[in-house]
């Protein structure tokens, strides 16, 4: 006899967190030895002229991540928000809203991005937190943390003075685990190829990932983001 099925459709229930660093050293300029990136022209947002400038920083490959990002969770239907961080000392914590998560994608949103610019240091722990404290009035049964960045914590006075790496290294791993008990999964992605080497206290258990082609970044993040939302 014949045999008939029914595909069943996957309800998502997905709601994630993206942070941007947005430090001074996202200013820095990418290695010009490297190949290109090819660009998707199918994606015509208006801000696209600042990532297809001949000499890119990191920012800017931080800005074309998050078209690409855009276009990739739009089309999962997945609730997610986009902000970006800096610091300067204790006083001047920035966390820049890009796009809100449960808020509709609009040009508005789109114009926002190109706001993303370097400002000043690495305070990674207060914006954890405060990202955290967002993704936990979700309902969402999956929630997401993705943190990138291009360097490790660090900020004026982030510690007992501006040379002390381990107090802001230590506040940015509590920040973590404060996420991951209130049953949030943190992802940190670094683009810094030292990034081994204080990524494995800063993490402890949690994801972490070490590109080595900075121009990879744009590609990468969407498909780790597609690889960990399943």
């Amino acid at each position: 006899g014949k045999v008939y099925w029914k595909k069943k459709k996957i309800q998502r229930d997905v709601a994630v967190a993206f942070l941007l660093d947005m430090s001074g050293s996202t200013a820095d300029l990418i290695d010009k030895s490297r190949t290109p990136m090819e660009y998707d022209e199918s994606i015509k947002y208006n801000f696209m002229k600042f990532v297809m400038q001949p000499r890119r920083r990191i920012i800017d490959l931080e800005k074309e991540s998050v078209v690409l990002l855009m276009h990739a969770i739009d089309t999962l239907g997945d609730n997610y928000g986009i902000y970006g961080f800096s610091g300067h000392g204790r006083s001047k914590v920035q966390f820049l809203v890009i796009k809100e998560l449960n808020e509709i994608l609009t040009e508005k949103i789109k114009r926002r991005v190109d706001m993303i610019a370097p400002i000043h240091g690495t305070r990674m722990g207060p914006a954890i937190r405060h990202a955290t404290t967002k993704l936990d009035a979700c309902g969402s049964s999956l929630k997401l943390l993705f943190l990138v960045s291009d360097g490790y914590p660090q900020d004026s006075l982030y510690g007992y003075d501006d040379d002390d790496k381990e107090y802001a290294i230590h506040d940015t791993k509590m920040a973590l685990l404060e996420a991951s008990k209130k049953n949030i999964t943190p992802f940190c992605l670094t683009v810094d190829s030292a990034g081994n080497d204080y990524l494995r206290t800063m993490c402890n258990d949690i994801g972490y990932e070490v590109l080595d082609n900075i121009e990879m970044l744009p590609h990468r993040l969407p498909m780790l983001y597609r690889k960990l939302s399943v």
